[in-house]
């Protein structure tokens, strides 16, 4: 049973649990990091594995996603009080000593303390005639999963955020058209994307625009309609649609032990501890109602957290 009880039990395997469970280790916490969270197939590393280029990580002038995600689970690994699991928590509880977390493999562990690093999982199209139909079949949610299929052709990405831009110069890269279709006067991404996009010859913005409905064959999109004209008309001939419309908090197991959230979904933080409402428990990251996401910010707050843990669990000891 000893094997199984941690000091320190991460949830989520993405940058920000991966930095987390390095900084625990440093101070001498055994540490689990849960690797996947509910409502994700994204593998170790997260979100920032489906990024392309990363040029906003110091240290780094510039590297894919999955190079960074590479480079932090190996640094996390690299100590021996950390134990990385491809599991899932399935349902945690209070306990006498700390939280008993249940896995959707079986496992049970016991931890003193818990981080959430949940992360987030995509939004989808929801309300959109045709997104459920062509789902795989020329609707995607990684462009840089799905780009090279699309060379040559015509594609569109929806949203406006820096990640609809940096979807769209990656997708320019194959593509000999790219639309920008955003339901905002103008997209919002960061300047230097921005820059990017207009000297880009291939990418063209539409802003005040909505995605009414997809249409296509059996197995493959041919265009969309649009809720007002463009040159014209409602309909947009593309090959491909890539959905870049934001995320939504994996926060369900948290508030389910108690820990509060916001309206959206968000576990409200203590910012300068990383502490929730819940005693012995702390979260970090994109789950977190931070209002500046990155994955920079995501790995201070969890490295504050495993400080918070380790500050937690000696005062517990001299109590005890």
């Amino acid at each position: 049973m000893t094997e199984k009880i941690y000091d320190f039990i991460v949830l989520g395997g993405g940058g920000t649990g991966l930095a987390a469970a390095m900084y625990a280790a440093r101070l001498k916490l055994k540490t689990l990091v849960l690797g996947h969270s509910h409502g994700t197939e994204l593998p170790i590393g997260g979100v920032i594995t489906t990024t392309h280029l990363v040029e906003n990580y110091p240290g780094f002038i510039g590297l894919s996603g999955s190079e960074l995600a590479k480079k932090l689970e190996e640094h996390a690994k690299s100590y021996s009080l950390v134990t990385l699991r491809e599991e899932r928590a399935s349902e945690i509880k209070k306990t006498k000593d700390g939280f008993s977390v249940k896995t959707n493999k079986g496992s049970e562990y016991f931890g003193k303390t818990i981080l959430f690093a949940t992360g987030t999982r995509l939004r989808k199209l929801d309300g959109v005639n045709g997104s459920d139909m062509f789902a795989n079949k020329g609707v995607s949610y990684c462009a840089l999963c799905d780009g090279p299929l699309y060379k040559n052709k015509v594609v569109a990405v929806i949203g406006g955020s820096d990640t609809a831009a940096k979807d769209a110069l990656l997708l320019s890269e194959y593509a000999k058209k790219v639309y920008i279709i955003y339901r905002g006067n103008e997209i919002h991404p960061e300047p230097i994307n921005l820059e990017r996009i207009n000297k880009s010859r291939k990418i063209e913005i539409i802003n005040n625009t909505n995605l009414k409905e997809i249409f296509g064959d059996k197995n493959s999109v041919n265009g969309i309609i649009l809720d007002r004209v463009y040159k014209n008309s409602n309909n947009l001939k593309l090959d491909g649609i890539f959905v870049a419309i934001g995320h939504l908090p994996i926060s369900d197991i948290a508030q389910s032990l108690g820990v509060k959230v916001n309206k959206a979904g968000e576990i409200i933080l203590d910012h300068k501890t990383s502490e929730t409402n819940v005693l012995g428990v702390y979260a970090a990251g994109d789950v977190t109602d931070k209002p500046f996401k990155q994955l920079i910010t995501g790995v201070a707050d969890g490295c504050t957290a495993a400080f918070s843990a380790y500050e937690y669990i000696k005062k517990k000891k001299i109590e005890d």
